[in-house]
């Protein structure tokens, strides 16, 4: 507690003197500190990574989901914090950020700093895992599926999509068929085999208006940082956070 207290008026004294070319990590960290008024650690983890979108911005990465920016600008504050010793930590391994030579590195180790917060709420981690079976897809499929998926993509690291040049893995593939869980995430299947999951995080559901789209509409999907990937759909401007399954 006592590291946000003091982090709280560190937020404070930077707002208050904050030069006119203040850095985008200096306004990502006063955004996380302000998350400290949350209770719920998921909503608490949600308000941090939308505090990163100064430096997502400045990257010119994909934006942090509406849903994240949106808690970040306005943290509601009330109840008793839930998980504060593992809250502290993250907060003094994120101010320790400031080390890092350049916002893309600076980046990288401020998602590092909250993994312990997802293992404690049960989330993926980035290091990877292994791929559950292929769930049965609702859509019937528009050609034959290929004799077997390609390989994975090689992985490049935590790094991947920040010092490296970013090409996507999938480069408008159509999208053969997809089928949507009891919450509206989206289980798709492409035309080469490749078969990718919404992500537990993302917060963008019900894209059903696929459906009136067709089975050719086409998807290409993206490394971002901390071995995670984005996809886009054509005609959308939207980001989907995803990973492969097969």
């Amino acid at each position: 507690m006592r590291i946000v207290f003091s982090g709280l008026l560190l937020a404070g004294a930077i707002l208050a003197v904050r030069p006119a070319d203040a850095r985008p990590r200096d306004d990502a960290m006063v955004g996380a500190y302000r998350c400290s008024v949350i209770a719920e650690s998921q909503s608490w983890l949600d308000c941090y990574y939308g505090a990163a979108q100064p430096v997502r911005a400045a990257l010119g990465l994909p934006p942090a989901l509406a849903a994240q920016v949106k808690l970040a600008a306005s943290p509601p504050a009330g109840g008793a914090r839930h998980d504060e010793a593992i809250r502290d930590d993250a907060m003094a391994e994120a101010a320790g950020c400031g080390r890092a030579a350049g916002d893309r590195a600076w980046l990288d180790c401020y998602y590092s700093a909250v993994l312990p917060m997802r293992s404690r709420l049960g989330l993926s981690q980035p290091q990877g895992r292994s791929a559950p079976p292929v769930p049965r897809m609702s859509i019937a499929a528009s050609r034959p599926a290929p004799a077997g998926p390609p390989p994975l993509p090689p992985s490049t690291g935590l790094l991947n999509g920040l010092f490296n040049t970013v090409r996507p893995v999938v480069r408008k593939v159509a999208m053969r068929s997809f089928d949507l869980d009891r919450k509206g995430a989206f289980t798709v299947v492409l035309a080469d085999g490749q078969v990718w999951k919404q992500s537990d995080e993302d917060e963008v559901y019900h894209p059903a208006h696929w459906r009136q789209a067709g089975p050719d509409v086409l998807v290409t999907i993206s490394p971002d940082a901390m071995h995670t990937f984005t996809m886009t759909v054509e005609g959308e401007q939207r980001f989907y956070k995803v990973h492969r399954i097969h």
